[in-house]
């Protein structure tokens, strides 16, 4: 059974939210054995632009679930990240219950219904339809985010002239932008 932990920043969780969520995440629990205890972890924040940002994690043993979503409806936000979750599940319920069966967990029950056509989606989704050559040149991070700026794209790699390894800078969902350095 699911337990549900619901907290606010910068809002109050009132008790037409806190109900709202404990109903829509009920749904999750067809996911799971009646002897499974774990405990969903919501959190509900809004900001100065009066944009919400809904964020679940469900944390289970070889595994986490974890969605997020901004919405300028907290409800609205609400929904899209239970759908999220379930897609999550739906996605890689295969691969789980693989894993489940090996390491003998019993977390997730077996969902027969639509088995194929989620098999026959996930071969679709993991096929590559391009392959892209880069030549990196050496450069430090100032100039990447330039470059990817200017190139319009959410990431950039590149040869970071500090380090002479490879990095990689992103666009953050908040606007800001982050580093990831490859190492030994």
């Amino acid at each position: 059974m699911l337990k549900i932990n619901v907290r606010g920043e910068n809002i109050e969780v009132t008790e037409a939210i806190r109900d709202y969520v404990i109903k829509k995440l009920d749904r999750m629990n067809k996911y799971f054995d009646d002897n499974t205890e774990s405990t969903a972890h919501v959190n509900l924040k809004v900001y100065p632009n009066s944009k919400t940002k809904v964020e679940v994690t469900i944390p289970l043993p070889y595994l986490v679930l974890r969605a997020e979503e901004m919405n300028d409806d907290m409800y609205a936000g609400i929904d899209l990240v239970i759908d999220k979750l379930e897609r999550q599940v739906r996605k890689y319920k295969t691969k789980i219950n693989r894993k489940s069966r090996e390491r003998g967990i019993k977390d997730f029950q077996v969902m027969v219904d639509e088995v194929e056509d989620e098999e026959q989606d996930r071969d679709n989704e993991l096929k590559v339809v391009r392959t892209k050559h880069v030549s990196l040149k050496p450069m430090d991070v100032e100039e990447a985010i330039l470059q990817m700026n200017m190139l319009e794209h959410d990431f950039f790699i590149f040869e970071d002239s500090e380090t002479n390894g490879i990095s990689i800078v992103y666009k953050r969902n908040d606007g800001k932008f982050a580093l990831i350095e490859t190492g030994d």
